[in-house]
């Protein structure tokens, strides 16, 4: 049985690649957007229709859409200290409203956008729900706000459904940007700065994608908006670490420096790598991952969406591992 089009932007991200493989194995035709000709080789051979371009290009965004049943927005300028704001905008911002404003002219059925809990930032009231308040802590943060506060703006002004999810930190097997970290407690080499009580929460990426076939798939959940967290919930960063450093067979981290001692180094460093265009090998959002509290309610998403999160830390984090190593990459 046919069951619709799915065009999916950043179709060779982490999550989108993901997805990718997913509604075309549960029998959806795809049309996957890919940003150069080098990445859309990356692209399972199952796809028919490729689009190629900058998100913000608006005869490649109606190429996208038209004829879609569904829209699955990923594409997001992802966090790099020596990334220049304008680009942010573009890719975030722009691109976003370019891509929702595209859908409803083209009769798009539902358009589902990926967020992230990055607009909450530093949690103050824990555990946060979809309602709390907003505090994005960075370029990135503040520009994913705005490009959902747009998406959501468009919320019962036409025939398009709209839903939005926020997934809590995602990891798993095609996940290069927590590597670096895994490399350092497999050697021994990660340390930890200030007591680190604050709260990670972790989502394994077979889960979000299942969260992303139902916000599809699910009728009645028009205008609704759901966080995505592991069946695990929550746990202190030291803890989050330490699950790492098991599945890895390494030794926990016990090495603690000051925070603001770094804190204060990061600023340093961004101060005189930004403005030359260099990425600083030490900033303050990679200072922040040991102080931002990230603890999320999810019980909305459980009770109205029906998304039950399946894949433990302790097995996620045991799959991650072996991915790597198939890989060499560890």
């Amino acid at each position: 049985m046919e069951k619709g089009l799915i065009a999916i932007s950043g179709a060779t991200g982490f999550l989108g690649t993901a997805l990718v493989k997913h509604f075309l194995n549960k029998g959806y035709r795809v049309r996957a957007h890919a940003h150069t000709e080098d990445k859309a080789r990356q692209i399972d051979r199952r796809v028919e229709d490729i689009v190629i371009g900058e998100i913000s290009d608006d005869a490649m965004i109606t190429e996208l859409v038209t004829g879609a049943d569904f829209v699955i927005h990923t594409v997001s300028n992802f966090r790099y200290a020596s990334g220049k704001a304008e680009s942010y905008r573009r890719i975030n911002v722009t691109g976003t409203k370019f891509l929702i404003d595209a859908a409803v002219v083209a009769g798009v059925k539902r358009f589902v956008h990926c967020s992230t809990i990055g607009v909450h930032g530093d949690v103050a009231k824990t555990p946060a729900t979809e309602d709390s308040p907003f505090n994005p802590g960075d370029l990135y943060q503040e520009t994913k706000l705005e490009s959902e506060e747009y998406v959501r703006s468009k919320m019962g002004k036409s025939d398009m459904e709209i839903v939005v999810i926020r997934p809590c930190s995602m990891y798993g097997p095609g996940d290069l940007r927590m590597l670096k970290m895994f490399k350092m407690l497999s050697k021994g080499r990660f340390f930890f700065l200030g007591k680190c009580k604050e709260n990670f929460h972790a989502v394994y990426i077979e889960d979000v994608v299942s969260a992303f076939a139902k916000a599809v798939e699910v009728e009645g959940i028009d205008g609704e908006v759901f966080i995505v967290g592991g069946p695990d919930g929550y746990l202190p960063l030291r803890g989050y670490v330490g699950e790492v450093a098991e599945a890895l067979g390494a030794k926990p981290p016990e090495l603690t420096f000051p925070y603001s001692l770094f804190y204060a180094a990061a600023t340093l460093c961004e101060m005189v790598c930004v403005p030359l265009g260099i990425e600083p090998i030490l900033h303050r959002r990679r200072v922040r991952f040991y102080k931002n509290n990230r603890a999320f309610d999810t019980s909305k998403a459980e009770r109205v969406l029906g998304y039950h999160p399946s894949v433990s830390l302790q097995e996620g984090m045991k799959r991650t591992v072996a991915w790597y190593r198939e890989r060499g990459l560890l």
